[in-house]
């Protein structure tokens, strides 16, 4: 199983003057479950090179098990700090893609064309794409092969109104995910704030917040196995 994460490049956080990018737990719990499950995993990013990461994320109550590992793990923070530029990357090369979280998403991945491109090619060619928390913004401007948009009648999730509204950042950020994804026809529902919510719908996965990264990463996973 060859397996792509793509993070964000995106470190502003609006004009805040506060930094962003993307969240250590989202990346290190899927990186985990898939890494133990034998896949190879390679990371890309927009720009190339370390992407920036969520200073918030790196906070004692935002740490799990996961992100533990991570810190100790030279082998994984090498990769991460290397990524591939994501215009080297070719769909052909893999079976999935896993998009991780963190605000960065919603400036440089919703509008990515490379990153668009290469969703579209994973999905047209029948392979598993899942997403978790912000990081379905890198759908809002994919199509499907009719031209409609991709999320168009699909059943998804991703962060929540509320939820941005609990970090203060509604006002912060270019779009609400939640609006924008049921703007472009998705069927977007969501569980609890901050408790873990997956929802599939056929090779589309995604996952609400922090806390459904790993379950979203094992239902990429079993998808996986079941094209396998």
């Amino acid at each position: 199983m060859k397996v792509l994460m793509v993070l964000t490049s995106h470190s502003e956080l609006g004009k805040t003057k506060e930094k962003t990018g993307f969240w250590i737990e989202e990346f290190a719990a899927p990186y985990y479950v898939l890494a133990d499950a034998g896949a190879e995993i390679t990371i890309a990013s927009p720009k190339g090179g370390q992407p920036p990461v969520d200073p918030k994320s790196e906070v004692k109550d935002a740490q799990t098990p996961a992100t533990e590992r991570f810190y100790k793990d030279n082998v994984a923070i090498d990769a991460v700090a290397h990524t591939v530029k994501l215009s080297d990357i070719k769909q052909d090369d893999y079976d999935a893609v896993f998009y991780p979280g963190g605000h960065g998403p919603l400036w440089d991945l919703a509008t990515d064309k490379t990153s668009i491109n290469l969703i579209e090619g994973f999905y047209n060619h029948q392979k598993p794409i899942a997403f978790v928390c912000h990081a379905p913004a890198a759908l809002v401007n994919t199509k499907a092969m009719n031209g409609d948009p991709l999320v168009k009648g699909k059943h998804l999730t991703g962060f929540s109104n509320t939820e941005e509204e609990a970090v203060q950042l509604t006002k912060v950020v270019p779009f609400l995910l939640e609006d924008e994804l049921t703007k472009h026809g998705a069927h977007y529902s969501k569980g609890d704030d901050w408790a873990s919510y997956v929802k599939q719908d056929g090779l589309l996965i995604t996952g609400q917040n922090p806390g459904s990264s790993e379950a979203a990463a094992k239902l990429l996973l079993k998808t996986l196995k079941g094209k396998k």
